[in-house]
This record gives C-alpha cells, sequence and structure tokens, in this order.
C-alpha cells in the first residue's frame, strides 16, 4: 500500500518530539495505519539538538514544504497565528491534509480553515491542540457520539494547576511559585497566557464547539486569571471543603451556552479536585453515560506527539476514503449558532471574602444586603482580628445565583462604611 509521507513545519519541542516518536516507532506505527508512514522533508530555522534528521530534507522555508508535491500530510508545530495560518492555508490550497498542535490559531481562524479544508476535501486535525497527550478531542467529538453533551469542565493549563497545588500545599504566595514555575520551564517568560486564562479559553473554545455543534467563539469567552488568588483564599477553601482550580467551564443552559475560564472552587470529593501538579483534567457530561473524566500530561514534547501522530495515523487509515467519510472537523454536520451568554447571566454559587471593621452590625448589614438580592447563604466563617488588628474576615458561601445580582451585591457591600477595601470573589462549581 502506497506510504503516507508527511511534512514537518517547525521543530521545536514539540515537533522534536513528533520527529522522534515517528521515526522510534516507525513499525508500530505503520501496522496501526495500515501502511507505512514516512518523514519526507522538514522545515525549521533553528536545528534541534535533540532531533537527528540524518537523510531527511531540511529546509528554512515553510512554503518548500507545503508547496512539495511529495508530501501528503503538512504538520503545522510553528504556533502563533500568522506563519502558521499561512501553512495551513496554504497546505489546503495544494490538497494537502494538515495536522495541527495550535489552539490558538484553531479557536480564533478554525471557522474559516475548516471550510477551507471542506472545499478542497481535506482533513484538518487538531487532537494535540487541547490536553496534550489526553485524546479528549477524539472523545468528545466520536466516543461520546451518542450523547447530548450537557456540560464540560477542564484543568486545561498545567502551568496554572502547577501554581495553585503548590500553594495550597505549602502555602506559598502566587509571585514566589510563578518565579519557580518559569525557572522549571512551565511558564514562559512571559506568563500572561497561561496565569490568564488565555491558553485555556483557546482549548476551552474548541472542546465547547464539539460538544454543542456551534461556531468557535473565543471572543465570546469570559476569562479570568489566578494572579489575585491568595495563599488565605487557599486556605479557606479547604477549610470549607474545596480545592481552587483554574477551570474552564462551559455549560449548556435553556438560555445559551456558558463559555468561561476563572479560578473556581470546586468540593474535594469531585475527581477533578485531586488533579494536581501540571496534569490537565477534562470532566464531560452526556445524557447517555453520565459522567466522564479524561486526566493525564496536557503538555511536553512527546505526550503532545503522541496526539499529533495519532492525528496523522488516522489520516492514513483512510486516506483512499471518500472525503465525506471522515468525522466533521466541529463533530456535527449541522453547526447552530447558539447564543454564548455574557458571564453577568451565568448561574453559580460563590465564595466570598472580605474584610471588616469589628464592630457590631457588620455581618448583619451583609446579611440583608444578599437577603435583599435574593442570595442564600450555604456557609459562613468569621475569623475574628489577631491581637494587634481591628480587622476581622468574613467568608461566605453562597448558593446559585445570577452573576448580575451577585456584582449588585458586591458594590452594596463595598460601599458600607464598615468594609475595608474590596470584596474577593471565587465562583463554586459542584459539577453534577
Amino acid at each position: 500500500m502506497k506510504p503516507v509521507k508527511v511534512g514537518i513545519c517547525g521543530l521545536g519541542t514539540v515537533g522534536g518530539g513528533t520527529f522522534n516518536v515517528l521515526t522510534r516507532n516507525a513499525k508500530d506505527i505503520a501496522r496501526r495505519a495500515g501502511r507505512e508512514i514516512i518523514i519526507e522533508q522538514v522545515a525549521t530555522r533553528h536545528p534541534n539538538p535533540n532531533v537527528d534528521t540524518g537523510t531527511v530534507a531540511v529546509t528554512d522555508d515553510v512554503k518548500n514544504v507545503y508547496t512539495n508535491p511529495e508530501i501528503d500530510v503538512v504538520v503545522e508545530l510553528i504556533g502563533g497565528y500568522t506563519i502558521a495560518k499561512d501553512v495551513v492555508l496554504g497546505a489546503i490550497e495544494n490538497g494537502k491534509h494538515v495536522v495541527t498542535a495550535n489552539k490558538a490559531l484553531i479557536a480564533v481562524h478554525g471557522d474559516e480553515i475548516f471550510a477551507a479544508a471542506e472545499a478542497k476535501g481535506v482533513s484538518v486535525m487538531y487532537e494535540a491542540a487541547v490536553a496534550g497527550g489526553i485524546p479528549v478531542i477524539k472523545a468528545v467529538r466520536e466516543g461520546l457520539a451518542a450523547n447530548r453533551i450537557n456540560w464540560l469542565a477542564g484543568i486545561i493549563n498545567g502551568t496554572g494547576n502547577f501554581i495553585l497545588t503548590e500553594m495550597r500545599d505549602k502555602g506559598r504566595d502566587f509571585a514566589d511559585v510563578l518565579a519557580e514555575a518559569q525557572a522549571l520551564g512551565y511558564a514562559e517568560a512571559d506568563p500572561t497566557f497561561d496565569v490568564e486564562g488565555i491558553d485555556a479559553a483557546h482549548k476551552l473554545t474548541i472542546l465547547s464547539s464539539i460538544a454543542y455543534g456551534i461556531p468557535l467563539q473565543f471572543e465570546r469567552c469570559y476569562t479570568e486569571g489566578i494572579s489575585k488568588v491568595t495563599p488565605e483564599d487557599v486556605e479557606y477553601a479547604d477549610e470549607l471543603g474545596y480545592r481552587i482550580k483554574h477551570l474552564g467551564v462551559s455549560r449548556r443552559t435553556e438560555r445559551g451556552i456558558d463559555l468561561r475560564v476563572h479560578p473556581t472552587m470546586i468540593p474535594v470529593g469531585r475527581p477533578i479536585a485531586t488533579v494536581d501538579g501540571v496534569l490537565n483534567a477534562v470532566m464531560v457530561n452526556g445524557d447517555a453515560v453520565g459522567d466522564t473524566l479524561y486526566v493525564g500530561a496536557g503538555a511536553g514534547a512527546e505526550p503532545t506527539a503522541s496526539a499529533v501522530v495519532a492525528d496523522i495515523v488516522d489520516i492514513a487509515r483512510g486516506y483512499d476514503a471518500p472525503a465525506h467519510a471522515s468525522v466533521n472537523h466541529l463533530a456535527f454536520d449541522k453547526i447552530e449558532d447558539v447564543q454564548v451568554l455574557p458571564i453577568e447571566e451565568i448561574e453559580t454559587a460563590y465564595y466570598l471574602r472580605l474584610q471588616v471593621e469589628d464592630k457590631a452590625g457588620v455581618l448583619a448589614s451583609v446579611a440583608t444586603i444578599l437577603s435583599e438580592r435574593g442570595i442564600n447563604i450555604e456557609a459562613l466563617i468569621q475569623k475574628e482580628p489577631k491581637s494587634e488588628e481591628t480587622k476581622a474576615q468574613i467568608i461566605l458561601l453562597t448558593h446559585k445565583v445570577m452573576e448580575k445580582q451577585m456584582n449588585d451585591a458586591i458594590t452594596a457591600i463595598e460601599a458600607l462604611s464598615s468594609t475595608v477595601g474590596s470584596v474577593t470573589r471565587i465562583r463554586v462549581e459542584h459539577l453534577n
């Protein structure tokens, strides 16, 4: 059977891992694919010391790869929006299948890319774009095809999970752990994408589209980072029976789709709450199957390469099949433009922490503000001031309420003369 020839664009961490996995496991991969998979050409501007390209042709111009008539599949592992988009659209225009690990590109430009691919009768595969080595896209798009997906929630950025785990286990400050994450290579020199939730929002956008059959709408995803989470919040969450995770949450409701990334308190009894360190985890709830959980390495050279190569194998298996035989790019034959709810319209429970003057009537005033807005208190902790202080801490857990009601309540609480500073708010999800 005719071999499938691959061109790899980008030989960095993931590109190098993909090259090494394809060459090291070539025999087993060929047995699974039903045909040999050959690396025909590589485009890179910087040699990777961990990769021996041997006799494989190497170029510094990506155009040489996606216009090469010998190449059947172009693997884009450059990252970003500019050159990567040129590679993907150029490959499609030249009638080549595409495999990418580029979550930002798919989340922002995926609709355009998929339309171009369908017009040309080629596939764009992107398993590695979400949660690295965890095959969660295949699970949702194919394994759960019989289900109406109700909700999904994911720890889909290992850097943020590492930081929050260290804060909980060792009582460390955010800035201190972030510096260590950078030294260990878990976080970039500019960690904004990781700690402010942008990376997770890219991934959540993709997962939500294939879960509900809606367009990719990254610009509508609410995003909030973890830089304001304090060791106090982590300690109080533990006292209340919760863990704080930087969670991507998407839920189907009668009014539209939730799409949000933010620090989230999860009950310790939920399996995802125990996923620590740099691991990723995604929970998906379907009407037929119930809860499913996918856990594993969300980044790294070979875990991500595992997903890239799996996509190449899928293409190789169906290489001679007609285009209509492949799985739809976003899982559904017909995409429905369902409304993504603004954050003010979502419903969830809340953790509130406020510092107040230690005097009579303060707690009653706070309770009245909440009650007047239909917000019920589930749990309350009052921390008396230390001997040298005059300020007390009030920690509240509320029942579910619409965000705009909570916004109004927080504004009123902060306006009280007895409230010191701003109110800390962390959303609470029970995932049931």
